[in-house]
């Protein structure tokens, strides 16, 4: 798997502002204390964005790509330029578009049966959701742990 799909309309005004490949490259780096990519690059081609560089694991890979994703204009985003030093790691996340109406305590709930697992979801976001009550229709996040 190495690419994502986002909704065109959703997500953070950083396109067409100077240079998209330097604003996404920078946007990224701002967002991913927790997940630095090594040697990152990224490319912007129309509305897909090309990440390339080295990550620690597939998590830190995967939220690379979510935060370029959530970034409007952007409708794919392919990863398959990022390697990882452990690819031992299997992740059982699957990724789900916020829908009108929608709270994190709905999505944890249709997920996990359990409305209050949904700090589970913010914590495996931290790079998109910045704060629990402020999510929007359109956003892209991950459902880590998910086992249907």
């Amino acid at each position: 798997m190495g690419f994502f799909d986002f909704v065109k309309d959703a997500g953070k005004k950083l396109l067409g502002r100077g240079d998209d490949n330097d604003n996404i490259k920078s946007y990224i780096a701002e967002n991913s204390k927790t997940m630095p990519i090594e040697n990152l690059d990224v490319v912007v081609d129309g509305e897909t964005v090309t990440i390339k560089g080295h990550a620690k694991n597939a998590e830190d890979r995967a939220k690379a790509a979510l935060i370029a994703g959530n970034i409007e204009g952007v409708t794919k985003v392919n990863f398959e330029d990022v390697t990882v030093e452990d690819d031992s790691i299997e992740l059982h996340d699957i990724n789900y578009e916020i829908q009108k109406g929608d709270t994190l305590w709905r999505v944890a709930d249709i997920y996990y049966k359990d409305g209050s697992r949904y700090p589970e979801i913010v914590e495996a976001n931290l790079e998109v959701i910045k704060d629990a009550d402020k999510i929007y229709p359109g956003q892209m996040i991950r459902i880590p742990n998910f086992t249907a």
